[in-house]
């Protein structure tokens, strides 16, 4: 990922739809249990929609009934870039990803504590699913 070179914001017009722009690009979320990934049971890896870099393992996810996939941890935590967030009137800590720095969505302290405690709340519009068939 070292040679990555971030496409230009037209390109990522053309290249993503509309709902996928506005989540990676503007920072927009979602709609909860009306999105592709939030309960998808498959196995396989999670990639950055922008830059393809692998996020998240099916391993880690869970369901934590708020209609959004969420995950116990990244694949690997220098994947992943936190923001101190503080729109909508609350103090949040948003992901993004490291190379293509693509919204991901926020990080919460309220995921199963045998896992580490921390629930990953992502977008689907920024992922892209590859399953292990």
């Amino acid at each position: 990922m070292a040679d990555f070179n971030k496409p230009t914001q037209q390109e990522l017009r053309e290249k993503l739809t509309e709902l996928q722009y506005a989540v990676t690009q503007e920072e927009v979320t979602e709609p909860a249990f009306n999105n592709i990934y939030w309960d998808n049971k498959q196995q396989g890896i999670y990639v950055d929609i922008v830059s393809g870099e692998p996020l998240f393992s099916s391993l880690d996810k869970y369901d934590s009934h708020c209609g959004w996939p969420s995950f116990s941890k990244p694949l690997e935590k220098q994947l992943i870039t936190e923001k101190v967030d503080k729109q909508l009137f609350a103090t949040r800590t948003e992901v993004r990803s490291s190379f293509a720095d693509s919204h991901l969505g926020h990080v919460f302290e309220d995921g199963p504590q045998e896992a580490g405690g921390l629930r990953y709340c992502i977008n689907s519009a920024s992922l892209r699913f590859f399953a292990i068939e």
